[in-house]
């Protein structure tokens, strides 16, 4: 893609509309916004823009559309596939800015938030009021709303309460040209023509900016029970995991973890928890509501299940410090593998009742390239987070082979009827596997709804989209 680059001229015409004291172009600046979590990759943007109004953006993005010039819009840097990567240069925009919870509406259960408020310090607010808010990714305690939204995040949560596409009613977006609209209306049903806020969620900043969330929200349960069941195959864990669920109980959260994920959390974290030798994988199971007693009848009903799955063992969190510090195994697995290996953290996701199969399949295919692998992830929604290791891969096959056995990876997943990512999204680093799950009828359709939205294509491009094949004789 050709893209301007700033000269004095653009960039004082961003100063002059921004406010020089949001407006960034020293060395360090640019390297912190050159990089999120994704991997090792760095890509710097010729300058960092910090805005605090909507109007502001609105401006910012009319200079930059006149003049050709690339926006990448930015969260809090959390994200996992490269989408706040400014891989063309050109504007930085972070979001950091936005950070007002504006209101929180107890009459309808609806709140309106900016994009840049923390989502467990709206977790925490709400809850004051008695109030739910139930999408709480592991890096909650870092990320921003809005880079939920443009990711279409879940978290643990998801398997009962649903993802962020469940709560976000309206937004109001800044397009590429600079106008200003809302997409849709503070309201439980819409059904008036084509529904732009939930193109919006999951867009990954690709068609416009985000400048305020209205959500609903539910009553805070008051109750809850957490269960952690060993398994010593990963097939048994896998395999209860869709039995569960027939046997007519809905978790709030079912998670599932490779023992050697856990090994390295005990390790890195410090967490007390005695991992017997016979266990090869643990599912995390929690109950909420308002009735102990149903909570309770839920959990033997699991119980049968667990038994009838070879489950070596059943535990129960009895206090609240227990149940936290057994979330905190689960939550810094991430950073546990980080820490020991190189890595690359793949995002698959599956009907649930084909876990066992996904789980099996991809050991076979680490075998095949000769990386190792750590799974875990949101088992009750099939969403299960492949970290691959680099072990004793060569740097040559890293660099090289590896990517033939992600693919592998995606073809089995698509072959057992998912889709590249459940909650990550696709961004940079997944847009070549694409074509593996969607024909070029479906992408193109992708890229004539961002040529609507955006035809000179400055906001956030070479994000999601494979580049289309080209024609034969050229």
């Amino acid at each position: 893609m050709n893209f301007t680059k700033i000269n004095t001229e653009i960039l004082a015409e961003i100063t002059s509309a921004i406010g020089a004291d949001k407006v960034f172009t020293d060395a360090e600046s640019l390297a912190n916004y050159s990089h999120d979590e994704t991997e090792d990759l760095r890509y710097q943007p010729e300058v960092v823009v910090k805005p605090t109004t909507p109007e502001e953006i609105s401006a910012l993005l009319k200079i930059c559309n006149a003049h050709h010039v690339p926006v990448t819009p930015r969260g809090g840097g959390t994200g996992l596939s490269g989408a706040a990567l400014p891989i063309y240069g050109g504007v930085s925009l972070s979001m950091e800015k936005f950070k007002a919870i504006l209101e929180i509406d107890t009459e309808n259960l609806q709140a309106t938030v900016e994009p840049g408020v923390i989502t467990e310090e709206f977790i925490n607010a709400v809850a004051e009021k008695g109030l739910l808010y139930p999408v709480d990714p592991s890096s909650k305690g870092s990320c921003f709303i809005g880079g939920n939204v443009a990711h279409g995040s879940g978290g643990p949560r998801v398997v009962k309460y649903g993802t962020i596409r469940e709560y976000i009613l309206n937004l109001e977006v800044v397009l590429p040209n600079g106008d200003i609209i809302w997409t849709g209306a503070n309201t439980l049903k819409y059904a008036s023509g084509y529904n732009l806020t939930q193109l919006m969620i999951g867009s990954e900043g690709t068609l416009g900016v985000v400048t305020k969330i209205v959500t609903k929200l539910l009553p805070k349960p008051s109750q809850s029970v957490l269960m952690m069941g060993s398994f010593s195959t990963n097939e048994d864990a896998c395999a209860a995991v869709s039995a569960i669920f027939r046997a007519g109980v809905t978790p709030s959260a079912l998670e599932f973890m490779e023992r050697k994920g856990v090994e390295w959390v005990i390790k890195f974290d410090d967490i007390k928890f005695d991992l017997k030798d016979d266990v090869a994988a643990l599912l995390m199971i929690e109950f909420d509501g308002d009735d102990l007693d149903d909570i309770f009848k839920n959990c033997e009903k699991t119980n049968i299940v667990l038994e009838e799955h070879k489950c070596t063992e059943v535990l129960f969190a009895d206090t609240a410090g227990q149940k936290e510090e057994l979330w905190r195994m689960r939550r810094t697995m991430a950073e546990s593998v980080k820490s020991n290996s190189v890595y690359k953290e793949e995002d698959t996701v599956v009907p649930r009742a084909a876990l066992p199969k996904l789980v099996n399949g991809i050991k076979e295919i680490g075998s095949k390239y000769g990386f190792e692998s750590v799974c875990y992830g949101h088992a009750g929604d099939g969403n299960l987070h492949v970290n691959i290791i680099k072990a004793g891969m060569s740097d040559e096959d890293w660099k090289n082979k590896l990517k033939f056995g992600i693919a592998e990876i995606f073809e089995l997943t698509t072959a057992l009827g998912g889709t590249l990512s459940g909650e990550h999204g696709i961004g940079l680093v997944q847009k070549e596997f694409m074509p593996i799950k969607y024909s070029e009828i479906h992408l193109n359709l992708m890229r004539g709804i961002k040529q609507v939205f955006d035809p000179k294509g400055i906001l956030n491009p070479g994000k999601i989209m494979p580049e289309p094949p080209t024609p034969k004789g050229e």
